[in-house]
């Protein structure tokens, strides 16, 4: 029989070997690496102030080196998470209880699938699991959350008993394509001719710049973060990260950032920020100074594709909702999060409520799958 785990709890991801965090993490996804994590601590985009206090979780093997880790974050509100739990804390708090602090495995500000059991030895998957429970339980918590779990990951946490939930984004799956063109072959007439238009409409008068590694300076930081700042003051308040993150990404990752740019006479009014995987895309931020129509769908959704088909790459994940993704070649794919309510009455409930939704989630995927602007029969 094994020896039980010992699990120790880190105060900053940024503490830990970058190495022995890389080598549980894999090379994958850039959201859980070593550089993107430690870069949300050290600009202060988490820690005091921000709602999130990182809390990694970690595992050594029998040689003394990391063997399982868990980007794991306390919280105090529900705010840059994308799986929507302020339900939940409300009928807490009005039954008596406190549902903050809570505990969460996620990437900040993120809302991208990917492994959050991060696993040299896969045998250790249970005790990780078990000491986020713990984490809980120890200091009298309401619940821990897992959020946007990459799907193999999903059944570790169903067989410890954590609730699934289920919803979907849309992302684009390159079928061998070549080129845009390829791509487009494959719609249907009608949502060829509108992507064509809405193409060049969004581009008449403009150049499109791709920056990736060391094109990238601070320069195209300052532009970048008005874009930002203007985007994030709309949706969020404020923007949730701050002007370091931008720099330390492109000293510590600029060959996985790919920024693209839209440049009137020169001078850049629109940019679209992606992190680069071995496998996926991932869009993740944009913004504009001037108002130009389709250049939102141009930057972040055609040019992302034209960037994967080039890259190789195997689909684009462009963030979260949007169902208008459906007629530019995104379709819906299903996302998990999974849950550990400590009180037994409230799993109860909100074990219920995740039946009720899960059904829900299936007949609209099912609908938007109907409905994608694929040449029927293929």
């Amino acid at each position: 029989m094994p020896e039980p785990a010992t699990i120790r709890v880190g105060k900053a991801v940024s503490a830990i070997d970058r190495n022995q965090w890389d080598a549980c993490a894999g090379p994958d996804n850039p959201f859980v690496s070593h550089d993107f994590l430690s870069i949300m601590e050290e600009s202060g985009s988490v820690g005091t102030g921000t709602g999130w206090q990182s809390l990694p979780l970690t595992i050594d093997g029998p040689d003394g080196r990391l063997a399982a880790a868990a980007p794991c974050y306390a919280k105090t509100h529900s705010q840059g998470e994308y799986v929507f739990d302020h339900s939940w804390a409300d009928a807490w708090q009005r039954a008596g209880g406190h549902y903050y602090p809570k505990i969460q495995l996620a990437v900040p500000f993120s809302p991208v699938p990917g492994p959050r059991l991060l696993l040299r030895d896969h045998a250790l998957a249970p005790a990780l699991i078990a000491g986020i429970e713990q984490l809980v339980m120890n200091n009298g918590l309401s619940s821990g959350h897992a959020t946007f779990v990459a799907a193999d990951q999903v059944p570790l946490f169903e067989a410890a008993g954590w609730l699934i939930r289920e919803d979907s984004q849309f992302h684009f799956t390159n079928r061998g394509y070549r080129s845009f063109d390829d791509f487009l072959a494959d719609l249907s007439s009608s949502k060829r001719k509108s992507i064509r238009k809405e193409r060049a409409r969004a581009v008449a008068g403009l150049e499109i710049a791709h920056l990736t590694g060391s094109t990238l300076t601070e320069a195209h930081w300052d532009i970048f973060w008005r874009f930002y700042q203007d985007t994030g003051a709309r949706k969020w308040g404020r923007p949730y990260l701050t002007r370091m993150a931008f720099s330390l990404m492109g000293e510590r990752m600029a060959d996985r950032i790919l920024l693209i740019l839209a440049l009137r006479d020169g001078i850049p009014i629109a940019g679209a920020l992606n992190l680069i995987g071995t496998d996926a895309l991932y869009g993740r931020y944009w913004g504009c100074t001037q108002d130009v129509p389709f250049l939102h769908f141009e930057l972040c959704y055609y040019q992302a594709i034209d960037a994967a088909i080039g890259l190789g790459l195997d689909r684009v994940e462009a963030g979260a909702q949007g169902g208008h993704k459906l007629a530019r070649g995104y379709t819906p794919q299903p996302t998990y999060s999974a849950h550990f309510i400590a009180d037994p009455g409230f799993r109860r409930a909100v074990a219920g409520f995740l039946a009720q939704e899960r059904e829900a989630v299936a007949q609209d995927r099912a609908f938007l799958d109907a409905h994608a602007p694929f040449r029927k029969g293929d």
